[in-house]
Order: structure tokens, then C-alpha cells, then sequence
């Protein structure tokens, strides 16, 4: 994750409280997806940018999560997404995100 957009993450978080917000990512693989992740609940492992040493535990998941994919419009879902998704490994990213809310979220929406 860019520095500015954890800038604006922290931002949000302080704006309108931690457990109020939800960030939704769309990395292409579970690994950019868990680091992502991991930098907006446990802090930038990077040691780089604005949440280093920030645990904000917000609630965080991917758009191709089932329990994301539910929420959306399937037509517009289809329309945005679902050509991604068809050469996404889904499983994996489904993985990497569960186990970094388990770990890390404090927030469970």
C-alpha cells in the first residue's frame, strides 16, 4: 500500500473512528492482498509510511471475498469485476485475508 493512500487511511480511522471503517482492497494476488492487509490492522511492516507502528485493527477484505461479493449489485459486480476474478486464485486470496482479520482485526463487521 502507497504511502498517501495510508495517509488517508489513518485519516479516515481518526476522522470517523476505527470501527466505522472498512477497507476494501482489489490486489491481484493473496500475498499483495495480506501485506495490504496487514499494513491497515497491524501497522506498515514496511517500516515506510504513516501507520508504521499504527495498529488500527480495522476490518478489512477483498472484493472477491464471497461475503464482499454478496453485497454488490451482480450486474455491476459482473461488469467491474467478474473478468478479473476469473483469473484471480481466489482461494488463496480468501485465505491470506481470513487469516489476517483472525489475527489482526479488532473490528469484525
Amino acid at each position: 500500500m502507497d504511502l498517501e493512500n495510508q495517509r488517508r487511511v489513518k485519516e479516515f480511522a481518526q476522522q470517523y473512528g476505527p470501527e466505522n471503517v472498512v477497507v476494501l482492497l482489489g490486489a491481484a494476488e493473496g500475498e499483495a492482498s495480506g501485506l495490504a492487509a496487514e499494513t491497515v490492522t497491524n501497522g506498515d511492516p514496511t517500516y515506510a509510511g504513516p501507520l508504521t507502528g499504527v495498529q488500527l485493527g480495522l476490518t478489512v477484505y477483498h472484493v472477491c471475498e464471497p461475503e464482499v461479493k454478496q453485497e454488490f449489485d451482480p450486474d455491476i459486480y459482473d461488469r467491474q469485476v467478474s473478468m478479473m476474478e476469473m483469473v484471480l486464485d481466489v482461494e488463496d486470496i480468501t485465505k491470506e485475508m481470513s487469516a489476517i482479520r483472525d489475527e489482526y482485526c479488532k473490528y469484525i463487521h
